[in-house]
């Protein structure tokens, strides 16, 4: 399997770890949390127009820009709250998993893009399609990162 989808399955499994936490009520958000979480939906916009990923139609700068923000975001997120981000890749998410380990999965998803985009700017090259195509559909849609505040039930 290629490595960027191994890497997307491991985030994913990570990100699963966490949302289950809170929905079977074994995390419940501190105020800080929600915060942070309400931070990230509002600087993570994907600019779509409601269309469905693959974004094929757009150029690859806007559709690699699109994941490689979130990246940024999660840094800050990290940072604000005092949370590690720690290697999903071939790693089983921790018991009790929060909001380290989501914040973590996230990343995980969204750091490949930074160097997509370098590697575009620096040598034209753009990801391989399908690499693309899977972080699009990770991050953008219905069900997806863009839709993070839905996972949580508390209120």
């Amino acid at each position: 399997m290629d490595d960027h989808l191994a890497l997307i399955d491991d985030a994913w499994e990570w990100w699963g770890a966490a949302i289950e936490e809170a929905q079977e009520g074994r995390w419940v958000r501190d105020e800080t949390e929600r915060a942070v979480v309400a931070d990230i939906t509002a600087a993570t916009n994907a600019l779509h127009g409601g269309r469905l990923p693959p974004f094929t139609e757009d150029n690859w700068y806007v559709r690699i820009g699109r994941i490689s923000n979130w990246a940024g975001v999660i840094r800050l997120a990290a940072r604000a709250g005092g949370w590690t981000l720690q290697p999903v890749a071939g790693r089983t998410p921790p018991p009790a998993a929060g909001m380290s380990e989501l914040l973590s999965a996230i990343y995980a998803m969204a750091e490949p893009a930074e160097r997509w985009m370098r590697r575009l700017i620096e040598e034209g090259h753009p990801p391989p399609e399908k690499d693309m195509t899977r972080a699009e559909c990770c991050f953008c849609g219905p069900g997806t990162m863009e839709d993070l505040e839905s996972f949580f039930y508390e209120g």
